[in-house]
């Protein structure tokens, strides 16, 4: 009786919550919809590219790094919404009751009615639209490349889980990730600041690409029941639990490789290699996963830190190439 109660109890004030929740003006929802706190990201290797542009040359150009940050925001923030909207027609959110806020399930605004299918899609296409704008202007600014990694981002971003491509079913959707969110956005800043691409930073970005999609890669195991039995077969999914979390700790091990190659090729500063302190983060998170990989909530600190070691990394990366120019 007491537990019948506590239950009624607990669902009423959802259903109090939700009421509050929904009295929010539209365009806050919206705003909610664009989880922008994960923008980090994409912001993240964008600040690496340019930092690696300054050490270079000494010069920063700080009216093309803000239009580049916001281009790629804006189409960070279609896929965040495109993911949410295709997860709804599949019925992978309405399936997932694993998840964990915010990292993994999606916005569920859907979910919770806070938003129409037809508002979240047609927010997408707003950011993808707003991206390719950006897209252009910084085409006039510094010629044609900005625009084809653009394209492929925002195909990417879209075809993630859109049919009928479906990136993320086909097992192609963490190797995409990987790039959009980890070589493409260092390697464009660089080339809107410097109008000409380079190897060493496409080396460098291969360790912002392993960290982001240690990032995705971890969010799954939330994710693997629902993701399994809607079709959507990630690397999780096509490995299971105990194999992705031995994965998981593989990809920890390989992700500063890139970033001692640089340095011992004499490309960049060897106090680069500090870069390397965030990821001692690794000293938690994988006894974690290789313990709790099919608990979902006592999982969820691995998936913070996770996403702290990435951003920690980048910040440090930028930091030292600033401050050895």
């Amino acid at each position: 009786m007491l537990i019948g109660s506590s239950w009624r109890s607990a669902r009423g004030f959802g259903k109090l919550q939700s009421m509050s929740v929904s009295r929010n003006p539209k365009w806050v929802l919206l705003l909610q919809e664009l989880r922008a706190p994960f923008f980090t990201a994409s912001i993240i290797p964008v600040l690496v590219g340019s930092a690696c542009a300054y050490f270079g040359t000494g010069q920063w150009h700080w009216p093309l790094f803000c239009w580049t940050a916001l281009g790629v925001m804006c189409i960070h923030a279609g896929a965040n919404v495109a993911n949410d909207y295709f997860d709804h027609r599949s019925g992978n959110d309405a399936a997932n009751t694993d998840f964990v806020r915010p990292f993994t399930g999606g916005s569920r605004m859907i979910q919770d009615k806070q938003l129409t299918p037809r508002e979240v899609l047609t927010l997408s296409l707003g950011c993808f639209a707003a991206g390719g704008a950006v897209g252009l202007y910084v085409f006039w600014k510094v010629g044609p490349p900005v625009i084809w990694l653009g394209l492929i981002g925002m195909a990417g971003g879209f075809f993630y889980t859109a049919p009928p491509v479906k990136l993320s079913a086909q097992g192609l959707g963490e190797p995409v990730i990987a790039l959009l969110f980890g070589v493409l956005p260092a390697v464009g800043a660089y080339y809107v600041q410097t109008r000409r691409f380079s190897g060493d930073v496409l080396v460098l970005s291969l360790s912002l690409a392993v960290l982001v999609l240690l990032v995705l890669f971890i969010n799954q195991f939330q994710d693997y029941r629902a993701d399994a039995a809607t079709g959507k077969r990630t690397w999780v999914v096509r490995l299971g639990l105990r194999r992705s979390a031995w994965c998981y700790a593989v990809l920890v091990a390989l992700w500063p490789l890139p970033l001692l190659v640089a340095v011992a090729a004499g490309w960049y500063p060897a106090w680069l290699v500090l870069a390397l302190a965030p990821g001692l983060l690794a000293a938690w998170t994988v006894p974690r996963v290789l313990r709790y990989y099919a608990h979902p909530r006592v999982l969820a600190p691995a998936n913070a830190l996770t996403i702290a070691m990435h951003a920690g990394v980048g910040i440090v990366m930028v930091l030292v190439l600033i401050g050895a120019r």
